[in-house]
């Protein structure tokens, strides 16, 4: 199997360089999530005429929905720098003291996977939120004594895909809380057009179109996708993206209609050729496909479950009637009375 999956949502290598080619840099140009931009420009109009620096912001919802490119936009509109940094790279109360003690007033320090934060450091940061102060202890035993810096005011902005992994005390502490949806199908075709004027690829409505489809109403993945049929013009066309060139290139990358590839497919086929459709456990499921439990349950299941093709139930997964249609399998008499 190859170590990168084509239509996963979760970014890769080739992201960082493409997502920072792609990324919009203001409002205007930020397709979709329209309630949340509407919030958000209100929130910042607020904040600038009151010349204080925004609340804090968290941010959370599937991978690849543009939570770190809106914490860049909203630095950007409120005219500061930002800070990023991530849940895990903050390992001691020292590395993120280094970090506030850096910032400058109105600063947006950015959090990614922000539910990955060390319970040790959530206590450190709970002041700095909250009054803009840090509490150093120097020394130890009884000598031990607490040293409180003041901090600039600043803002920072969390984003996390497991919101229900945030701690309660760290949850409260955000002013403003916005969750990212998945996006429709005319809002992914518009990100591809601006994405293709960017690569200066042209780009055929009925391809975008097609490419949309395809792409889990993901930005990340779509972008991904046009990425690769560009590739693929470049060499067996004229560099122009017309629909028989991107089904050819999406055929060649086994990506169906619906997005799903080769190995959600065989998560399909496999539940229902060796184990009669379900119910059946995760554990069974992966060591048949060989791939790993925890990618199962968080790259490939989370959108076979969104187009209803899968279920979990108490007794294990199984395949629904949409799921054996999409392989083109009769459905079995029996499907009804195991589901209820």
């Amino acid at each position: 199997m190859p170590d990168e999956k084509i239509t996963t949502s979760k970014e890769n290598t080739d992201d960082r360089t493409l997502d920072l080619t792609l990324r919009p840099t203001s409002l205007k140009e930020y397709f979709g999530q329209q309630k949340i931009k509407d919030n958000l420009q209100i929130f910042m109009q607020a904040a600038k005429q009151r010349g204080e620096p925004i609340e804090h912001v968290l941010l959370y919802g599937p991978p690849g929905l543009g939570k770190t490119t809106l914490a860049h936009i909203i630095a950007k509109e409120m005219n500061v720098n930002i800070r990023v940094t991530s849940g895990p790279a903050i390992e001691r109360a020292g590395d993120l003291a280094a970090i506030l003690t850096n910032l400058e007033d109105g600063d947006v320090l950015f959090i990614d996977e922000i539910h990955r934060l060390n319970k040790l450091i959530e206590e450190v940061l709970y002041p700095a939120m909250e009054d803009y102060a840090l509490d150093i202890i120097i020394g130890k035993g009884p000598s031990a004594r607490t040293l409180r810096l003041d901090l600039p005011k600043f803002t920072i902005i969390g984003a996390t895909t497991r919101y229900n992994l945030l701690s309660s005390p760290l949850r409260d502490r955000f002013g403003s809380t916005y969750r990212l949806d998945y996006y429709n199908h005319q809002e992914i075709e518009q990100i591809l057009k601006r994405s293709s004027k960017i690569l200066t690829v042209e780009l055929i409505e009925d391809a975008a179109k097609m490419i949309a489809e395809r792409s889990r109403l993901t930005p990340r993945i779509a972008n991904r996708l046009l990425k690769r049929v560009r590739d693929y013009v470049q060499v067996k066309g004229d560099g122009v993206i017309n629909s028989k060139l991107a089904q050819e290139a999406l055929e060649l990358m086994d990506v169906d209609v619906l997005g799903l590839d080769a190995l959600d497919r065989k998560i399909l086929e496999v539940v229902i050729e060796k184990f009669k459709g379900g119910p059946v456990g995760l554990n069974s499921i992966a060591a048949t496909v060989q791939e790993d439990e925890g990618t199962i349950e968080e790259i490939y299941e989370p959108y076979l479950m969104q187009l209803g093709f899968l279920i979990r139930t108490p007794r294990g997964r199984m395949v629904t009637e949409y799921g054996y249609k999409h392989l083109g399998l009769d459905v079995p008499s029996e499907l009804q009375s195991k589901l209820l």
